[in-house]
């Protein structure tokens, strides 16, 4: 499962060349706002100071542990990844590592064949091979391994050698259309050899590199990491002379940002920290359609929610619109609501499967309560001498969770629905209550990848082997798993959009997430920094960001 939850899910816009994506009121927003400056006019040589809110201990970005936002950050200026997104989620191999690509086979089995640049190295002076990718999907499916996501891996029935060793071979025993998701950060052999150097041979460290930057020191004391250009580097010289991230807590990244300390960090949704930040003289805040989305997930294993009468009843009465509204409140965001689960906005593919259930109908929901024998009795109803009661698991401390479940109890109390809110722990909120299963309705946020897919499959798939893994809303059927494994499979872009289309219609009747709005993705940057920013969903060049003054 995916963590930072960034249970991955795709929402790769498909745009016009502008890179603008439509957003509420006949507004406009940027798919990406990056300052995109030609390498030749960004100035060689300087230092920059990167602030991030957590402190990893685990580099390992494929291990469970080492799934994060802030591992990715640091990790993708060292680690090859063979493909890269642009803005638009389109995918295409990175010439630093992968010449060419293609589907060689169908029949009888998928079969991919990978060119590798023959002068990619890691930083130890191994070239890297076919043997790393092997490596790699046996320590991703292997069962004593905790890896991070064994989706598409689990699909590989081999990885070979082709004609030399810079030449990779996967078969596939099962078709998987969004092959290019795999390898996305490859880690070398060494890295995979056994479970143990798996879980521990990155903790506190990152022995081995293949990237424009390397390694100088990470001084766990302090919570700083610090990256050097690699002169080894075979592709173009970083521009940088170093990248140093500076860990603190979120509260204290605009403060920091504010005196001077910090030249880039996320501001995430806060909308005190943004008006701080633009009131900074010279500072720029980088602002793209997030690569993400807030959402209501109901657990269709609490006795109540069980009925799917009452999940729809539940999700007739919110008010997205005002939700959204309240939840961009201050970060000038179009609050538009999406009425898909797979694509968002203008994407290609996106279409609206919401049907009643994506309108707030107070009247539909209460006679939905009526049909599943939910009798008005006050201000709340009753069945069988029982309340019609939910609870609303929140992360204690969280303004934005605190606004939602005040929203969702005056909305859901106008038919007749309680809402109790429970806070606890933010260290409990996943891993005591939302995974296991104890809370009936939670809001938090999905992440995204250039893959519709397979980046959201386990997040609605059934349960298998008795357990639900990512899906935490623990609703699915047979129906949802046939439509989400057709779209899987389907190599035809076409094809698989139109199954996913399915999928996300069933899902809506099954009412197990509830989109509520895009998020925005807000990054404070000095106006002199070029090719960093609000990415949306390109990948960065990291060897062509620097200064231009």
């Amino acid at each position: 499962m995916r963590r930072f939850l960034v249970i991955a899910l795709a929402v790769a816009p498909l745009l016009a060349g502008c890179g603008l994506i439509p957003g509420g009121g006949g507004e406009a927003v940027k798919a990406h706002d990056l300052n995109v400056v030609a390498r030749d006019r960004v100035r060689e040589g300087g230092t920059l100071r990167w602030g991030i809110a957590t402190f990893p201990t685990q580099w390992n970005a494929n291990h469970v542990d080492g799934d994060s936002a802030t591992v990715r950050t640091v990790v993708d200026a060292l680690m090859p990844a063979p493909f890269r997104s642009d803005e638009r989620g389109r995918v295409s191999p990175d010439a630093d590592y992968v010449l060419r690509e293609a589907v060689t086979a169908v029949h009888p089995r998928q079969t991919v064949t990978l060119r590798l640049n023959p002068e990619a190295r890691w930083s130890d002076g191994t070239p890297i091979t076919w043997e790393d990718y092997r490596a790699q999907w046996r320590a991703m499916t292997g069962p004593a391994y905790r890896a991070s996501s064994t989706t598409g891996y689990q699909d590989i029935q081999s990885v070979a050698r082709g004609r030399d060793e810079h030449e990779v071979v996967i078969t596939f025993g099962r078709r998987f259309a969004d092959w290019r998701s795999l390898f996305r950060p490859l880690y070398p052999r060494s890295a995979n050899a056994s479970p143990a150097a798996f879980a521990t041979a990155w903790l506190d460290r990152i022995p081995v590199t293949a990237g424009p930057f390397k390694v100088e020191s990470i001084d766990t004391l302090a919570r700083i990491v610090t990256l050097v250009r690699d002169d080894a580097w075979w592709g173009d010289r970083a521009r940088l002379d170093r990248i140093v991230y500076r860990a603190m807590g979120r509260q204290a990244l605009a403060g920091a940002f504010a005196a001077g300390e910090i030249d880039v960090f996320d501001v995430a949704p806060s909308a005190a920290d943004y008006v701080r930040v633009k009131a900074i003289p010279g500072a720029v805040v980088r602002r793209a359609a997030g690569p993400g989305f807030r959402h209501l997930t109901l657990n269709g294993r609490s006795p109540i929610l069980s009925d799917p009468r009452v999940r729809r009843a539940v999700a007739m009465a919110v008010d997205r619109q005002a939700v959204a509204q309240a939840g961009l409140r201050g970060l000038d965001w179009p609050g538009t609501v999406p009425n898909n689960h797979f694509f968002m906005g203008v994407q290609h593919g996106y279409q609206d499967n919401a049907g009643a259930l994506g309108v707030h109908d107070a009247a539909g929901a209460a006679a939905l309560l009526e049909e599943a024998g939910w009798r008005a009795a006050g201000q709340t109803r009753r069945k069988d001498g029982k309340e019609l009661v939910l609870r609303f698991v929140l992360p204690a401390g969280s303004p934005q969770a605190e606004s939602e479940g005040t929203l969702l109890r005056h909305m859901l109390g106008r038919v007749g629905i309680g809402l109790t809110l429970h806070p606890v722990p933010s260290g409990d909120f996943f891993a005591r209550h939302v995974i296991p299963g104890d809370y009936d309705l939670a809001t938090f946020s999905y992440a995204a990848t250039p893959f519709p897919v397979s980046g959201s499959y386990g997040v609605y798939a059934g349960a298998a082997g008795g357990r639900w893994h990512a899906n935490l809303g623990r609703i699915g059927s047979p129906e949802i798993d046939m439509a989400l494994r057709a779209a899987a499979a389907e190599l035809d872009p076409e094809l698989a959009r139109d199954h996913a289309n399915v999928a996300d219609r069933l899902i809506w009747e099954a009412v197990n997430v509830i989109p509520l709005y895009q998020r925005p993705q807000l990054v404070a940057v000095r106006p002199a920094l070029a090719n960093i920013g609000a990415r949306g969903l390109r990948d960065l060049r990291y060897q062509d960001i620097g200064f231009t003054g």
